[in-house]
């Protein structure tokens, strides 16, 4: 009994200390609030699926080491994000929708136009990533000084000072712009700015250095990136501003930060340029309100970007005498069909295992091409070395290149030029068939007028009242190709 009786006299002793402090003051002590615990997802920068806990494998999209933590903000803390209005909200008929095209806001550089689908769409989001130093604030400056002599604009840089913004327009040649410029990395400020400023285009450089102040994580990271974009996309979406997006890449070449982020916004556009060329082309990955993998092609000089009205030219070499292993392919991208210059070198090669390198196309369809062409052909080339290259940096990745690397291959192999007032284009199958691409006719038209007056296409491409000017040869095997090209 006296046992209890101490330890009972002893917790009232300290429950005395512990309230006189309270007793002293005379004021009535609050009890502390209770902190809400911080809920942990774990989200994957390569696919954007969250995970209630780390793991080595993305289980979604089975990559290594992509998980990342993220602290979703509480509901009450969103203040950023507004509800829409229950009319808004309410469902509506199909049939009351009236079919219109979204008002469009010219760029003032056609080819950046042509890969966003016609200009600026109000209220959309548009992501631009490359690498450093391509070219991708060089483009939003002036396209944000074109549009500001019609709508104000807002330029908010997070990387860059006011004044190095200045220097670089003044650079340009256009310095007396009307171009508002903000330095701020705080998207609540960037958006009462624009607000303020009654902004109709809003220009963010870069993605990774905005921050949200509801979020307790650096800048740059998963719950910083998404958060980020989801303000800018739902005042976008309220108030039907145009917003540009500048976005880093990894060593990969891919946007840094989750996949979600691309998969948020309207447009996603990537640059892209050999090393060491002038020469930068936009490619357009996604876009909601013009064509796919649509590109524009622009020229880098001393005063910005300047546009590339006729590509063909720069993708074609102009030799003085037909060269062996060399031939001209019309691709398509996007809406646009391009003449483009495909060359090989077949060389005997003194090691075991032969090269197969393409610069331009897919290594792995290559080799298969060439195998298909010893099967179906007879022409052996497991004995030499073989490089295919794509001139002007680009990249084709559709399957009309596979007839013009057979035939650009045969020709190197052989040594014998082929015309030069040849193209060709077509997709072989592994039967060693010539199957048909896409827009054949409006292929050969723009070979016609580009003073090309010879043809080897697949045979269901043939055009039925023929090309002026143009002799077109339809083929519907590998043998038969090989026999017109020779």
């Amino acid at each position: 009994m006296r046992v209890f009786q101490g330890l009972a006299c002893e917790f009232l002793n300290h429950a005395a200390v512990w309230e006189a402090p309270v007793l002293a003051s005379g004021v009535p002590r609050k009890p502390a609030p209770l902190m809400a615990k911080l809920r942990t997802v774990f989200v994957c920068s390569s696919c954007g699926n969250e995970s209630p806990r780390w793991q080595g494998q993305c289980p979604s999209c089975a990559e290594w080491n992509t998980l990342s933590a993220y602290h979703p903000p509480a509901a009450s803390r969103r203040s950023g994000i507004e509800r829409p209005a229950l009319a808004d909200a309410a469902p509506r008929g199909l049939a009351e929708i009236v079919s219109e095209d979204a008002p469009r806001l010219p760029t003032g550089l056609g080819e950046f136009d042509r890969v966003l689908g016609g200009g600026l769409v109000t209220g959309s989001v548009a992501l631009i990533g490359g690498e450093p130093g391509i070219g991708k604030s060089t483009l939003l400056l002036q396209a944000g000084a074109a549009l500001a002599s019609a709508t104000p604009v807002l330029y908010a840089t997070g990387e860059e000072s006011v004044r190095q913004v200045g220097l670089r327009a003044q650079r340009l040649g256009i310095a007396g712009a009307p171009l508002k410029l903000l330095a701020e990395t705080s998207v609540e400020q960037v958006l009462a700015q624009a607000a303020a400023a009654s902004a109709r285009v809003l220009v963010i450089d870069s993605i990774q250095t905005m921050t949200a102040e509801s979020v307790e994580s650096a800048a740059g990271s998963v719950a910083q990136l998404r958060e980020s974009a989801a303000r800018l996309v739902g005042y976008a979406k309220r108030t039907g501003t145009a917003v540009l997006l500048i976005g880093h890449v990894t060593k990969e070449g891919v946007i840094a930060g989750p996949r979600v982020l691309e998969h948020m916004v309207d447009c996603v556009l990537y640059f892209e340029s050999d090393s060491g060329s002038r020469y930068r082309v936009i490619r357009a990955v996604k876009n909601r309100f013009g064509a796919a993998n649509e590109i524009g092609v622009f020229a880098m000089g001393e005063q910005g970007l300047k546009e590339v009205r006729n590509p063909s030219a720069i993708f074609l070499s102009r030799h003085e005498e037909p060269v062996a292993g060399s031939v001209v392919t019309v691709a398509r991208e996007g809406t646009r069909q391009m003449l483009i210059e495909v060359q090989a070198l077949v060389d005997p090669s003194h090691a075991t295992n032969p090269r197969r390198v393409a610069v331009g196309l897919e290594g792995n369809r290559v080799a298969m091409l060439l195998a298909v062409l010893h099967r179906h052909a007879g022409v052996a080339l497991h004995g030499h070395d073989v490089f295919v290259n794509v001139v002007g940096g680009v990249r084709l990745g559709e399957t009309a290149a596979d007839l013009p690397v057979l035939a650009s291959a045969l020709s190197s192999l052989e040594g014998k030029a082929l015309a030069q007032d040849l193209v060709c284009f077509g997709e072989v199958g592994l039967a060693g068939e010539i199957r048909p691409v896409p827009f054949g006719e409006e292929r050969l038209r723009e070979a016609a007028k580009h003073g090309f007056r010879r043809a080897v296409v697949p045979r269901a491409n043939l055009p039925r009242a023929g090309i002026e000017g143009m002799d077109v040869i339809g083929v519907g095997r590998l043998v038969e190709a090989v026999g017109a090209l020779r």
